[in-house]
């Protein structure tokens, strides 16, 4: 742990000369106080809400470096620019690097220059990195979307479950882990996987006043389509906006057919190459588009102020992925609109997804029994390298790595420069009680796709429905939501403004 830092008068004075701070916001100070403290914590803000600042400021004030785990390397570098251009030194490590700009990068750290380094998870993976950062030393480590690390969507990078191993590895530094959604069991899940069990927990809810849910039920894409035309259609959403979709094959017909409408949209995937994706990113930031169709490879990068309006032309996995991409909208603090164009049967692909995204037990059997043959082999190291493991199984990657850190955290393998067996078993259904943690992951995903679905179905004040699964409640409704504004909510309407489309629950 750190050595507690006095918070001075001269602290102060420095925040606001290099970082522009003049006053906080809702759970900064308290955050920045246990990182001063050298606490572990968990910061639980809203989207918008100045995650970065919780640990930028610090920054200026440790000994040592401070390393952000980032999944995005669009948002890494955009908090590379806004620091050098306050002169703070800062440096990434990610996959978009030349080999001299890595060269360079590393020499860097190596000398001690940066205050903050940016990472990907995948790149404390790498043994040479995790020696570099014991080696220099780091003051903090800092879990960006830190939900990540508990919920494993379909597009999950398995990376995140060997933070907690780097943490060990380059010398136990405090953690601290920022997101924006988390439910109370999510929230305990992640102190579990980073080993934070003391952290100081700070939750600020994800409520935004300035935005606006709205439900617009369907019953086809055709319907769709309309619903989706008649908001593009100017009043006070007025404005930038997204439209997410399930599927890149969905986002490419949806953008054809609004490209065909006349209306100036761009496409986002993730098939889409860098050049592609890097140019629809640069004209939207410049309102050359009226809005930008995507997957949700596309939006926890972006910082766009003005952004009026989200829509989910399909259904969300999960309310924590719908705050987190509605929280896109509104950053400028004026009102935005988040809408979802709900229909019944849209839960079919997310239920797909959600099928195919673990691994067998048959799967995790055969990888634990290759791990102990191997343990077997005389003049052989205990254990396998991930790489060995892969080709022993014929698994995935991917799926191997999901596997491993399912052993570990129940407690049968070790994790090193080897996966090593540390437990046998005395029959097979021994063995089988020890992957129960495969069941409850899923049916946690199940629950999780039902709150969605709820959501789009419930005639109680939509902020009330979200603000109580994340484990909040408001004293009363929020006033704005299409519910509330239609009476749905058991609050009174003012007729005349219904006249106009613009309720407003009085």
């Amino acid at each position: 742990m750190n050595q507690a830092l006095p918070w001075t008068p001269e602290n102060v004075r420095k925040a606001k000369r290099r970082l522009g701070v003049t006053a906080y916001r809702p759970g900064q100070e308290a955050l920045i106080d246990a990182v001063m403290q050298g606490r572990d914590a968990l910061g639980i803000l809203p989207t918008g809400g100045g995650k970065s600042l919780c640990y930028q400021l610090p920054a200026l004030f440790l000994p040592h470096a401070v390393v952000v785990v980032s999944p995005l390397i669009s948002l890494m570098k955009d908090q590379q620019d806004k620091l050098e251009g306050r002169a703070i030194p800062v440096a990434k490590l990610d996959s978009t690097l030349s080999a001299r700009d890595e060269r360079n990068t590393v020499d860097d750290i190596w000398e001690g220059e940066p205050e903050l380094i940016y990472v990907t998870p995948e790149r404390l993976e790498q043994e040479d990195s995790l020696a570099m950062l014991r080696r220099t030393g780091v003051s903090l480590m800092v879990v960006d979307e830190a939900h990540c690390v508990s919920q494993w969507g379909h597009d999950f990078r398995p990376a995140y479950l060997a933070i907690r191993r780097a943490v060990r590895e380059i010398g136990r530094p405090p953690v601290l882990a920022l997101t924006a959604t988390a439910t109370p069991a999510v929230a305990a899940d992640i102190l579990r996987q980073l080993d934070i069990p003391d952290a100081v927990v700070v939750n600020v809810g994800s409520y935004r006043e300035n935005l606006m849910y709205e439900v617009r039920r369907t019953v086809n894409e055709a319907e769709k389509d309309e619903r989706l035309m008649e908001l593009l259609r100017g009043g006070p959403r007025d404005g930038p906006g997204l439209v997410y979709v399930a599927t890149i094959r969905e986002a490419v017909a949806l953008f054809g057919r609004l490209k065909q409408a006349g209306v100036a949209a761009g496409l986002y995937h993730g098939k889409l190459s860098a050049k592609d994706r890097h140019r629809t990113q640069q004209a939207f930031m410049e309102d050359r588009y009226r809005l930008v169709v995507a997957t949700k490879a596309f939006g926890l990068g972006i910082d766009k102020p003005n952004l009026r309006m989200v829509v989910h032309y399909s259904l969300p996995d999960s309310p924590e992925s719908y705050v987190q991409e509605t929280g896109r909208a509104g950053r400028d603090g004026k009102p935005a609109w988040a809408v979802l164009l709900y229909r019944l049967e849209d839960r079919r692909v997310q239920a797909y997804f959600l099928g195919g995204k673990y691994p067998r037990r048959e799967d995790s059997a055969a990888a634990y029994r290759a791990l102990l043959r191997a343990g077997e082999t005389e003049g052989k190291p205990a254990g396998m390298s991930l790489k060995e493991l892969t080709a022993a199984t014929g698994l995935p990657q991917n799926k191997v790595k999901v596997i491993a850190a399912l052993l570990e955290s129940s407690g049968l393998i070790e994790r090193g420069r080897r996966l090593k067996p540390v437990r046998r078993f005395a029959d097979d259904e021994e063995f089988v009680r020890y992957l129960t943690e495969y069941e409850g992951r899923y049916q946690s995903d199940r629950d999780r796709l039902d709150a969605m679905m709820k959501y789009g179905q419930t005639t109680e004040c939509r902020v009330r429905f979200l603000t109580r699964y994340f484990g909040h409640e408001l004293p009363e409704d929020c006033g704005r939501c299409d519910n509330c504004r239609t009476g749905a909510a058991h609050r009174t309407v003012d007729v005349r403004e219904l006249q106009t489309g613009t309720a407003i629950a009085v």
